[in-house]
């Protein structure tokens, strides 16, 4: 009588804790096994080609390589690789990227302890997996356009408490440019105001935590 060989996972995550929870969940189940736990992206890679797990569990932020990174190369290469990335915040924008990389599931790590084992299974079955409320926000925002890299790179600045002046000379670029670009970015995002608009970008994943200071710590400029 032969049994089927253990569904093979590779855990990536820059947060040794987190590997670890994530590792011990899977290992305790009788048909699957870790095969490799990488802390970046780098060695996320590396361990995939090494590997070839049959699903692979990705970080959003980490060192080197963050996770959409690293799932665009693997899936340039191997498009029928399956795999998964892990990441805080529900907002759509990340979600969005990670699927159109070719992420083939997008879990929020407050929700590993219910539902990442049902999630690899049905990935490794080749479905799509998007929690509720990611697929809603996606829903909502369909037609909505993407920020250019030049607008995320003012909105930054802006989440800094820095005038159109002071963004200017950092992008080196007029003041006049800048306003342009935040009439812009104001327009896509469906903002009032400069202040509502990083508001919108945290929550839509424009923009994550470690891109500004605090969004209390200080107040934003008028202009």
């Amino acid at each position: 009588m032969t049994t089927s060989s253990p569904l093979r996972v590779l855990v990536a995550d820059d947060h040794p804790h987190m590997r670890a929870g994530i590792s011990a969940d899977i290992n305790a189940q009788g048909d699957m096994l870790v095969a490799a736990e990488a802390q970046d992206g780098i060695e996320a890679l590396e361990l995939f080609h090494k590997f070839r797990p049959d699903v692979s569990l990705v970080g959003l932020r980490m060192p080197k390589l963050d996770g959409i990174e690293v799932v665009a190369s693997i899936t340039a290469f191997h498009p029928a690789a399956r795999a998964i990335v892990l990441a805080t915040s529900s907002g759509d924008i990340h979600a969005l990227r990670a699927l159109r990389a070719g992420a083939s599931g997008y879990l929020l790590k407050h929700m590993l302890r219910t539902d990442l084992i049902d999630t690899i299974r049905s990935v490794h079955r080749g479905q799509r997996c998007i929690p509720d409320e990611v697929a809603r926000r996606l829903a909502e925002h369909a037609t909505d356009s993407d920020l250019t890299i030049r607008e995320t790179e003012i909105l930054k600045e802006i989440s800094k408490g820095r005038s159109n002046k002071l963004i200017g000379a950092e992008l080196n670029i007029s003041e006049h440019t800048v306003k342009g670009h935040i009439k812009r970015i104001l327009a896509k995002l469906g903002a009032n105001d400069r202040t509502h608009a990083v508001v919108i970008a945290f929550q839509r994943g424009f923009l994550l935590c470690e891109d500004s200071w605090s969004i209390n710590q200080r107040p934003y400029p008028i202009s």
